[in-house]
């Protein structure tokens, strides 16, 4: 069943402007896009609108440029092909793109985002991780060795946010709802640190200003919002601000090294 899509944000096209995968490939930088062969033409203008509305609005909201959307030309995007049984979407890191299914994906662009960026920053927060890692275990496990970087403290205080409480000597709520949902299901992934982060990351999104649900949805009312399985209350607005802070300066400082030549 196809999901009405909502969005609340300024325009990023005429009404009548024509926009197409290779728009979006072309807006962001993606080193490829691919579209499954059972999308149907109508399908695929449809979708195409959507990602590129979606994907300007993920940038708005981080106040970053089109080149970190893409992971410096880097990640790929995928529409209705590759897809999983029973998943609606993915991140693939051996081919660095993620996924949608054709149906059942809208919602999941912000979450699957933060899986590429957390497999991609890895790189740059520590020294000696394969490249097969992500950042936030990276982080957790304190195995790796951090590269001394304003930028990367910032990150690493979205990390904390995310899996500590406030003190950052004890496991956050999120956390504890996590494992408890694990526990239950007898299945380490809630509270895996690469999913608490993307979800935290959706919340940090539902919870700005411009609306989309192409891009986000379920942080709030939905059977795992209501496991506590995004971050609530005064944890969220703590996730919130250091995701804030984070990618703000990173979209300051990618402004200033342009400007700089």
């Amino acid at each position: 069943m196809r999901i009405p899509v909502t969005r609340t944000g300024p325009p990023h096209r005429s009404d009548d402007e024509f926009v197409s995968f290779r728009e979006v490939r072309e807006r962001f930088g993606f080193y490829g896009v691919k579209v499954g062969r059972w999308v149907t033409d109508d399908e695929q203008t449809r979708a195409a609108e959507y990602f590129y509305d979606a994907l300007c609005d993920l940038m708005l909201i981080l106040k970053v440029p089109e080149t970190v959307i893409s992971l410096r030309n880097s990640l790929a995007l995928h529409y209705g092909t590759g897809g999983r049984p029973g998943v609606a979407a993915h991140y693939s890191p051996q081919e660095k793109a993620f996924a949608l299914a054709k149906n059942a994906g809208p919602g999941s662009i912000a979450h699957e985002w933060f899986h590429a960026f957390d497999h991609y920053i890895a790189q740059q927060a520590f020294s000696d991780l394969p490249t097969s890692s992500f950042a936030s275990p990276a982080w957790l496990n304190q195995k790796a060795t951090p590269v001394a970087h304003p930028l990367n403290d910032l990150l690493f205080e979205c990390f904390s946010a995310v899996i500590l409480d406030s003190s950052g000597n004890a496991p956050s709520d999120l956390f504890t709802a996590s494992a408890k949902a694990d526990r239950a299901s007898g299945i380490l992934y809630y509270s895996r640190p690469e999913e608490m982060t993307a979800r935290a990351f959706e919340a940090f999104i539902q919870d700005a200003t411009i609306k989309n649900n192409f891009l986000v949805k379920g942080t709030k009312k939905s059977h795992e919002a209501e496991l506590g399985l995004y971050p609530t209350g005064s944890q969220r607005q703590r996730i919130n601000e250091a995701f804030a802070r984070y990618f703000h300066s990173l979209g300051h400082a990618l402004s200033s090294k342009v400007a700089s030549g």
